[in-house]
């Protein structure tokens, strides 16, 4: 793969925090690798703001390798910018060519208000979480990995739900705001395993009414989430999402 360097315009929304209006500021990047990685492109910025004695551009990231979910970027767009399956950190510079004008916001969505520039509070993820997704074990050693049979095609369906990071893509890419996808991924590969029946019930429905208090909306079902999500996580969860919610709603015991 031919190796280049190109010059760029970025676009990038600035706010100080939620409070704050903000607004999009316009920088010039000189001598960008087509090998690097979207966020060491604003590694570069930023070392070249904090040269000219100017606040560097706040943005979330931990791992760099498309594990985490935090480098939650709306790149010319499009949540984590224009490859499929591919995280901002996995971004890299070859998607784009000499002199274009790159335009890059944070998550938009009443649930995750601006920290700071790029930044976004996503922790109402995590209340949703503590809402209910979770299993009940017993302490001590593992349990042997053969000891509860479960179908194959269970399995496979309950690892690709697994596979979510929580990035909020979803949430960012739909009209509604709705964090659908993100729950049905959770309620999915454990409502596939024997080990989370014990809280099926209570799970679906303390996830969803927690995630209408943080203010997320409602599915419509276009599908733009499945689009987007990094890891392809199938809005075939978000279908037995409200399956497990209506069986739970009628359940006597939930």
């Amino acid at each position: 793969m031919e190796h280049y360097n190109m010059n760029l315009t970025v676009e990038v929304w600035r706010q100080k925090n939620k409070d704050d209006k903000g607004g999009f500021k316009s920088y010039k990047v000189k001598d960008i690798s087509s090998e690097m990685s979207f966020l060491e492109m604003f590694d570069v910025l930023n070392e070249q703001l904090v040269h000219n004695g100017e606040e560097p551009i706040a943005f979330d990231h931990d791992c760099r390798e498309g594990i985490c979910g935090a480098c939650s970027m709306y790149i010319n767009g499009k949540p984590h910018g224009p490859w499929a399956a591919t995280t901002t950190c996995q971004l890299h510079m070859r998607a784009f060519k000499d002199g274009d004008t790159i335009v890059v916001e944070p998550w938009r969505a009443k649930a995750f208000p601006v920290i700071k520039d790029l930044v976004t509070d996503r922790s109402a993820f995590d209340r949703i979480i503590a809402a209910g997704g979770y299993v009940s074990v017993n302490t001590g050693n593992a349990v042997d990995g053969n000891s509860l049979p479960i179908e194959k095609e269970k399995a496979d369906s309950a690892f690709a739900a697994a596979a979510c990071i929580g990035c909020g893509a979803c949430v960012a890419i739909c009209k509604n705001s709705s964090a659908n996808l993100f729950i049905g991924a959770k309620v999915s590969h454990l409502a596939l395993l024997p080990q989370g029946e014990p809280e099926r019930r209570t799970r679906v429905i303390n996830m969803i009414e927690q995630a209408d208090k943080e203010g997320f909306g409602a599915c419509t079902v276009t599908g733009a989430c499945e689009a987007v999500c990094p890891k392809e996580i199938s809005i075939a969860n978000i279908a037995r999402l409200n399956k497990e919610y209506m069986n739970a709603s009628f359940s006597s015991d939930k």
